[in-house]
């Protein structure tokens, strides 16, 4: 059997902590996805199967979306968008990676300018 390869190990974690994570329309899941180039987030209803809100490094136009600066300004996107369509609370979702640089930095940023989790 070959070695599993890292994304294949980090998905297969985050499948582990989506049993337990679901995201409801009044405490919807925010949800990272880290790339090597840049950096997503989504806000997502899993009781529908819709997405409330997103942001990412891309539609941004940052000039390096694989730093810790450009988490800390998606993350303070995805939080001015989620609160403009009425959304406060939500359930962090890291995506199978560790809490640790961009996902942290992402979740500090959202905090700060206001979502609750």
């Amino acid at each position: 059997m070959a070695k599993m390869s890292r994304n294949d190990v980090r998905k297969r974690r985050h499948l582990r902590v989506r049993k337990k994570i679901s995201g409801t329309p009044e405490c919807p899941r925010l949800n990272v996805f880290r790339s090597n180039k840049n950096i997503h987030a989504q806000i997502i209803d899993d009781v529908n199967g819709k997405t409330l809100a997103s942001a990412n490094s891309v539609e941004m136009k940052l000039e390096n979306g694989s730093n810790i600066e450009a988490a800390k300004k998606v993350g303070a996107e995805i939080a001015k968008r989620a609160l403009a369509a009425n959304i406060d609370h939500v359930v962090f979702d890291r995506g199978g990676y560790v809490y640790h640089g961009r996902v942290q930095a992402l979740a500090e940023a959202a905090r700060e300018a206001g979502l609750k989790f």
